[in-house]
């Protein structure tokens, strides 16, 4: 049975009341005698009567203006999903007054972050949601805002010793585990396998650390350290030849080299590589349904992505906001997104299900 929901009108009638001495009654704004007022609060009471938010915001005709700092698409073709998310949430909550600004920055550089998040902190937001990619730069600007009390929401990065309002995404940690389990039960024999960092500035990343750290503890955990062999590596893809060369390198210093997991949404560009040496018996694990992953993913080249959501990162920010600050919800402090491995077999479902989220 469907609970019924009740009205001031039916609290009104119950107290043998007018529904406006209610409303005077529930915005405590007076003009209501002590007697009337506890058998209206009490009647309140028994019929566990829940205000409805959504009507009072559209009432209120009241505006509230997030910022996205968000780093760019055109620089790297993993950030258009999460923009598009954030674009749906807003049209969707457009209704109820509330505005996203979107503050673009260059992923690569760290002048970039701080000229947008200056100008996120001069626009005096209702919210804040980003990517925090830079873990120390961004430290100082989580310290105005509290003291400011704008609330905050990340997503895609974690950053451990912050208050946000809520973080969404995967948990780091276990991707990486995840990862080398999948590579584990591929690899019978002992082998060397890769956690390859795609231009990165790994010492600032602190969820590329945690991937790895998960990666790692997989096997140590589960007595599999002698067996495995597990090494690092920073490719710099600004130079195809460059990357080339690297990969060479480690290739001819540890010949059992067997697998490779990729932290980052840019296993394409190790994969084209392997394709071209003819080193398709090595297994590799990336992340993210990026035009240039699938392909690989098709010709059977990268052998697993871990979606992390890109679209639905965005788009749950934008509402974790708007739950709590338009609607005055209670929200969760964490909103882990599922670790969905995505292969060759079960690939058009993800495709199928990003267009209708679309």
């Amino acid at each position: 049975m469907r609970k019924k929901v009740v009205r001031i009108k039916d609290i009104a009638e119950k107290a043998q009341v007018s529904a406006g001495t209610v409303d005077r009654v529930l915005h405590n704004r007076g003009l209501v005698s002590e007697e009337v007022r506890k058998k209206v609060v009490q009647i309140v009471r028994e019929m566990n009567y829940k205000p409805n938010l959504i009507a009072r915001t559209l009432k209120s005709n009241r505006t509230y203006k997030f910022a996205a700092l968000i780093p760019d698409p055109d620089k790297d073709i993993y950030w258009n999903s999460p923009k598009s998310g954030i674009e749906k949430a807003e049209s969707e909550l457009n209704h109820y007054g509330v505005t996203v600004e979107q503050f673009i920055f260059d992923p690569y550089s760290i002048d970039s972050f701080l000229k947008k998040a200056n100008e996120v902190a001069h626009s005096n937001p209702d919210g804040i949601l980003l990517a925090p990619i830079f873990h120390k730069e961004v430290l100082p600007f989580f310290a105005d805002w509290q003291a400011r009390n704008i609330p905050y929401v990340l997503f895609n990065t974690q950053i451990p010793n912050s208050s946000p309002l809520s973080y969404i995404g995967q948990d780091s940690y276990q991707s990486g585990l995840l990862a080398a389990k999948l590579l584990q039960y591929g690899i019978s024999e002992p082998a060397t396998l890769l956690v390859a960092h795609i231009s990165e500035d790994i010492s600032n990343s602190a969820h590329l650390l945690e991937k790895e750290k998960g990666f790692r503890n997989f096997f140590s955990d589960n007595g599999l350290a002698s067996q495995y062999n597990v090494i690092h590596q920073n490719f710099d893809n600004s130079d195809s030849s460059t990357l080339a060369d690297q990969l060479t390198d480690i290739k001819e210093r540890f010949s059992d080299l067997k697998g490779i997991f990729v932290t980052n949404s840019k296993a394409y560009e190790l994969a084209y590589h392997l394709e071209k040496f003819n080193w398709g018996h090595i297994k590799l694990i990336g992340y993210d349904l990026l035009p240039q992953n699938l392909s690989f993913l098709k010709s059977g080249i990268i052998k697993f992505l871990i979606n992390q959501n890109p679209l639905g990162q965005g788009y749950c920010g934008i509402y974790q906001l708007s739950d709590s600050i338009v609607f005055k919800k209670n929200i969760s402090a964490i909103k882990y997104l599922p670790l969905d491995i995505v292969t060759q077999e079960n690939l058009s479902y993800y495709l199928n299900t990003a267009a209708i989220e679309r």
